[in-house]
């Protein structure tokens, strides 16, 4: 069997529920570029398995993820002995190079995951900050802790537009979309299950449990309708323009990377202080989006 070193592959009820833990809790389970290669490859495993039937993905440690790690010594590590590193545009110049890199990490390992003929199911618990969600987004059905809350920070905090993955529209709405991705401020997970972007909300110490029960209704479900749920679903919202959304929105993304990336002279391809943006070991703390209207309502 395959070992891996970032991610745990547990098979339950005999293999017909495969649940996958990041397993970086030292570093809040900081997505390095080991761990979405393992990831990867965990999610390709399952999804070959014919006896699974539901994949859970979930996070070990005090949350599900901090989101993509942005230069520990394992990531700096990682630049120059990966693999990775090496192929898929790594050995390209400028903005071919980074365009290619998060083509291939960041945006279609996730797009991929979304189609993965598996119903996944996302468990989340802590914060869920950036690179988070989109793990998140990329499955089926998402439960989560009573006491999770959900932000996007890159733009408040390093001048993107957005994650790799622009599903913000589409799982937020339009409008709130703007409001959350230019104030940084975050949804609480109540507001997010009335938004229909969360199926189940369970208490902090019976997620997992819960989690396994609500596979294992989904796993009764005969395989063959299962497919055709998720992917008549997910075919309707390609033909609303989803897919072509995402890859118009992972342009624009490059296109701000570059335009960091020129305005610096070090070439670094996100905002920095001196654009305006606090550094972000020392943002300032994610405020709840409601705070303001329940001060207004008061």
């Amino acid at each position: 069997m395959p070992e891996y070193q970032y991610v745990t592959y547990e098979e339950i009820d005999d293999g017909r529920i495969v649940r996958i833990l990041l397993n970086r809790p030292e570093a809040r389970n900081a997505q390095n570029r080991g761990m979405l290669v393992e990831l990867d490859a965990a999610f390709l495993r399952a999804e070959a398995d014919d006896e699974a039937r539901v994949v859970i993905l979930g996070g070990a440690g005090p949350m599900f993820t901090s989101g993509h790690d942005l230069g520990s010594k394992v990531s700096v590590d990682e630049y120059a002995e990966h693999q990775s590193w090496k192929e898929n545009g790594g050995t390209r110049k400028g903005a071919e190079r980074l365009m290619l890199q998060e083509w291939h990490h960041y945006f279609h390992n996730t797009r991929r995951w979304r189609d993965l003929r598996k119903i996944t199911i996302a468990q989340a618990h802590g914060p869920v900050y950036a690179a988070g969600l989109m793990l998140m987004w990329a499955c089926d059905l998402i439960v989560a802790a009573d006491d999770v809350v959900f932000a996007d920070v890159v733009g408040t905090r390093l001048g993107m537009c957005g994650v790799e993955y622009f599903g913000h529209p589409w799982e937020f709405g339009p409008r709130k979309a703007k409001e959350l991705l230019l104030t940084g401020d975050s949804l609480s997970v109540d507001e997010a299950h009335q938004l229909g972007m969360v199926s189940k909300v369970f208490p902090p110490d019976e997620l997992a449990e819960r989690t396994v029960e609500f596979a294992r209704r989904i796993a009764e479900q005969p395989t063959m309708s299962a497919l055709l749920i998720k992917e008549a679903v997910n075919q309707t919202v390609d033909n609303m323009g989803f897919y072509n959304s995402l890859n118009a929105c992972f342009t624009l993304h490059e296109l701000n990377h570059s335009h960091w990336a020129q305005v610096h002279e070090n070439g670094y391809p996100v905002a920095l202080e001196e654009d305006g943006i606090p550094n972000w070991k020392q943002a300032p703390p994610v405020l709840p989006a409601v705070k303001d209207q329940v001060k207004a309502e008061g």
